[in-house]
């Protein structure tokens, strides 16, 4: 009983929130609206026994990229409202894409529920000791290696250029040397002067 009221509470949740987001007329809001969102559909697929999806949810989702859309959001220097000038253009384009993805998602699960294979040949088994982390990193480690293993070589090339993009030579631009900062003795920064009375100082 409990667990139809936490699908049902974190279903609704989701919904609601997601629906926030896109209406929400300050966009911070709508990245908070979002956060939201993301904690209830983690909850969700830990009802679903899905807890590395979950943690997934968690901590790549709310903890990097909604926190950096809300950064991104706050720091830039947005007109909003010219923005939004141009809706009523795009409204009938987005009533249309917003049809086609319903539809697909019908046919998918139609498709799903029409298909040939049982329910109990769907889901891959897993030994019963075995927690799905578990099950998930041994296939990973094993038969998905080389595509595992591509997948973080994409991500650090494109690492590496975002940093060779960001950190370009600039013209005009004094470095620090920090061996020369290391090496400066106290007499070298200091002079000491007699100043007579009554006369400004000479620099």
């Amino acid at each position: 009983m409990i667990q139809i009221f936490a699908f049902y509470l974190f279903a609704i949740m989701v919904i609601a929130s997601g629906a926030l987001t896109i209406m929400a007329r300050n966009p911070v809001h709508s990245v908070l609206w979002l956060i939201l969102a993301f904690f209830n559909a983690a909850g969700l697929m830990l009802l679903a026994g899905a807890e590395f999806i979950a943690m997934l949810l968690v901590i790549v989702y709310v903890g990097a990229v909604a926190v950096l859309f809300l950064f991104v959001v706050m720091m830039l220097d947005i007109d909003f409202a010219e923005l939004r000038a141009g809706f009523a253009n795009y409204a009938m384009f987005g009533v249309l894409l917003a049809l086609v993805l319903v539809g697909e998602m019908i046919f998918a699960v139609g498709a799903w529920q029409a298909g040939g294979i049982e329910l109990a040949q769907r889901v891959s088994p897993i030994p019963a000791d075995q927690s799905n982390i578990e099950a998930l990193g041994a296939l990973l480690y094993t038969r998905y290696l080389y595509i595992f293993e591509a997948a973080g070589l994409v991500l650090l090339v494109a690492m590496i250029g975002a940093i060779v993009l960001t950190h370009r030579a600039r013209g005009g631009v004094r470095p620090q040397n920090i061996s020369e900062q290391v090496k400066r003795r106290p007499q070298d920064a200091i002079r000491n002067i007699n100043q007579p009375v009554g006369q400004g100082v000479e620099l």
